[in-house]
């Protein structure tokens, strides 16, 4: 699949960023340790970790402002959501949807330039909205933020198949962002990675590891599921991360994942997972083993 936006095969997400505690200094050394291995892609929103996640990232890259140089800058713009850290702002505030678009997505366009202390955004994502949205009125914005150099590339996150649809016929979108692991297939059977493939876009996956349920949770199918993962990675001579990674690149659109993980480990294991010859009847048992109690 053609990656227009050139993210790199394994994304890392900053969502997490706020509750790490770390010094911009140990922020920076993360930042480097995921350029070091490939993972030259991060992953924001206007609003992660109470809106300060950007800022958090761009203190840190201010320490080194050259590496900017080496990333490609992802964020989102939550349409129609708002958040008690920035009540009333035009940014999170939806009263008249067919108003306000442009002024909402200039606001967080701006807001995440100043916030990442860069001049462009690689990826803006538009996060799904619950109100009426005037496509056309979000499209020409889009454009217009293109073409004064603020965003290069665009996307979605978590829109409805429709919304999905009616944006890309009016501006080319490289990707979209949902959910999917072992553990949460729905987007392999609701049509949401049938749609990627159709439109052409490589999606992004977010909580590829269940948000670590993979390899904490109790419960039998958790159990089951990292038994099959933990033989299948002695089969393979890999690790259990590299495997569950493997499993989710190995679908045709050629998902990319993001891993919200402070330890640069998981990020060495995850660009691991590329080339991994991963069969089909490898997959099927990672399916099987994590399915769902039949009921009685």
């Amino acid at each position: 699949m053609h990656n227009p936006a050139a993210l790199s095969p394994v994304i890392a997400g900053a969502w997490r960023l706020a509750e790490w505690c770390w010094t911009a200094q140990q922020r920076l050394t993360w930042i480097q340790g995921n350029l070091d291995l490939g993972v030259t892609s991060f992953d924001h929103a206007d609003l992660y970790g109470g809106c300060s996640v950007e800022s958090l990232f761009g203190e840190a890259l201010a320490l080194h402002p050259s590496l900017r140089d080496r990333m490609q800058l992802v964020s989102q713009c939550s349409v129609g959501l708002e958040h008690p850290a920035r009540p009333g702002d035009p940014l999170t505030t939806w009263a008249a949807p067919c108003d306000h678009v442009a002024a909402q997505l200039r606001a967080s366009v701006e807001q995440s330039l100043r916030a990442l202390r860069t001049d462009h955004l690689d990826l803006l994502l538009i996060r799904g909205p619950e109100a009426p949205v005037a496509i056309d009125a979000l499209a020409e914005t889009l454009q217009t933020l293109r073409a004064e150099g603020k965003v290069l590339h665009f996307g979605a996150s978590k829109l409805k198949p429709t919304q999905l649809a009616l944006l890309h016929r009016r501006i080319a979108l490289a990707t979209h962002q949902f959910e999917l692991s072992p553990l949460q297939r729905n987007s392999l059977h609701d049509g949401t990675l049938d749609q990627c493939l159709e439109l052409g876009l490589r999606p992004m996956i977010w909580s590829p590891l269940a948000g670590g349920r993979l390899f904490t949770a109790n419960d039998a199918r958790s159990h089951s599921l990292r038994n099959t993962l933990e033989t299948l990675a002695a089969e393979l001579g890999v690790t259990a991360t590299t495997v569950v990674i493997a499993w989710v690149m190995r679908h045709p659109s050629a998902p990319l994942p993001i891993l919200g993980s402070r330890r640069i480990a998981v990020a060495r294991e995850a660009m691991a997972a590329q080339g991994l010859p991963l069969d089909d009847a490898a997959w099927w048992r990672i399916c099987a083993a994590a399915a769902e109690p039949a009921a009685v």
